[in-house]
Order: C-alpha cells, then sequence, then structure tokens
C-alpha cells in the first residue's frame, strides 16, 4: 500500500482511508486544513488508482494498514477516519486492535450485508464497465455521486485507472461486510457521521454501528448526501476534527 503524507513535523498522526472507487484527494482539503497542527497519512487503499496491490479484502486491507502503523507510528496513532469503504476498514482496523486510536470518525459507512447486491455487482459491471473510460458516461456516474465539479478530472482519471478485476472485487467486499463482535472492545471516542440523504441501508448501518459502541456519538448531516462532509465539505470537516481532539 502507499501512503501520501502532509506535515510531517508534527507529532500527532490523523490517518484517513478513502471511499472506494475515489483516492487520496478524497481527503485533500481536509489534509491541507490540518497539516500545520497533525501529521496527516492518506493511504492509497489497494486495488485503487496508483496503488501497488491488488484489492483482497477488508481484513487485508486492515491489517496492512496497522502494520504501518507498528512500523512508523509508535504502534497507535491519534486519530483514524474512514469514508465508506475506507469506514469499513477503519471498523476492521478498531476490530483487529482495540486501542490504536484515540479518535475514530465513521462517515458513511455500510455494515448491513446485501447478497442480492453483491451478485449484481459482477454482471453489472461486466456488461458496462468498458463504458466507464468514456467521459460522457463517467460525468453521468460522477454527477449521480454528488461530487463537487472541480473533482472532476480526478475521479475520471482515477477510475479509468482501476482495473475490472479491483472495481468488482471491492464493491463486492463493501456489499458483504459486517460488524465483528471483537468492534465491542474497541477502546477509541468513535464519532459516526451520515447525511440526511443517504439511503436507508445507510442510516440503519449507522445505527447499528452506534449501538455496537454505546459510548460513540451519531449525528445525521442535513441535506448531505452520501460522503459529501469529507469530500465536498473539507474545511468542515477538518474543524469538526479539531473540536473532537479538544474535547
Amino acid at each position: 500500500m502507499k501512503y501520501i503524507e502532509y506535515g510531517k513535523h508534527c507529532l500527532d498522526t490523523i490517518i484517513l482511508l478513502h471511499g472506494g472507487g475515489l483516492s487520496w484527494w478524497n481527503y485533500e482539503d481536509v489534509a491541507n486544513a490540518l497539516q500545520n497542527d497533525y501529521h496527516i497519512i492518506l493511504p492509497i487503499l489497494n486495488g485503487h488508482a496508483e496503488s501497488d496491490k491488488a484489492f483482497t479484502t477488508i481484513e487485508n486491507n486492515a491489517k496492512e494498514i496497522i502494520e504501518y502503523i507498528d512500523a512508523h507510528c509508535g504502534g497507535s496513532v491519534l486519530m483514524i477516519g474512514g469514508l465508506s469503504l475506507g469506514g469499513q476498514i477503519l471498523l476492521e482496523i478498531l476490530s483487529q486492535r482495540k486501542d490504536i486510536c484515540q479518535y475514530a470518525v465513521v462517515e458513511s459507512t455500510l455494515v448491513r450485508p446485501s447478497k442480492l447486491t453483491y451478485y449484481m455487482i459482477k454482471p453489472a459491471f461486466g456488461s458496462c464497465y468498458g463504458l466507464i473510460k468514456h467521459k460522457w458516461f463517467s460525468a453521468l456516474q460522477f454527477k449521480s455521486l454528488k461530487i463537487k465539479a472541480n473533482l472532476f478530472e480526478h475521479y475520471f482519471r482515477d477510475t479509468c485507472a482501476i482495473s475490472k478485476k479491483d472495481m468488482i472485487a471491492f464493491l463486492q467486499a463493501n456489499s458483504l461486510y459486517s460488524l465483528k463482535e471483537s468492534i465491542k472492545e474497541c477502546t477509541a471516542k468513535v464519532h459516526i457521521y451520515i447525511g440526511e440523504k443517504e439511503n436507508s441501508s445507510i442510516r440503519k448501518s449507522a445505527v447499528d454501528i452506534h449501538n455496537a459502541l454505546p459510548k460513540s456519538t451519531l449525528q445525521v448531516l442535513p441535506k448531505l448526501y452520501h460522503g459529501e462532509f469529507s469530500i465536498n465539505h473539507g474545511n468542515d470537516y477538518a474543524q469538526k476534527i479539531r473540536e473532537i481532539i479538544s474535547i
């Protein structure tokens, strides 16, 4: 796994895990806003554009990040945040290592498995994967994600760089992930965020995560869609991180 770093001179480390199909630029605004006060690490998740390995499983991605933290961060960090697929990897990290961070931010993360979705992914991408490299088709997909317009070139470049095999693999993994029993042992202060306009599975998943972690907080963000908090409102997300750490 490759890593992008900001604010290397800072002692307190924050790791942010991007969503599926996106890349480190998911958190670029956040990293820019925080880099003078924190060491920000943005892993490029396996199977994504600019990554150095194929995607295998959420569990393997989590294990690899834990090994990185052990080797480069003394075994723990101040905070880990994650969006969607990155949020699932974050929850898996917390399940595998209960005290790896003091704070965690879980955004728009699915933990309700859907076998129907799992089985639909492969035939759906088998028929339309070739269209991804056409800008007009990518623009339609991009518009449906509600991501701010100036990120389209990043999105188009990176989706074109993801192999069909990896795209299917991480989407299928995303559709089947469920919380591990060991998540209840997590000692981090976990903050859960979802947009008001998320689908019902994400909304129910947020409640499931909150119930599994009684000391966690859950906030529904008015008028926001999936992943908009960190992607479209990076400065607000960064300010929320500052508030969480200062409490």
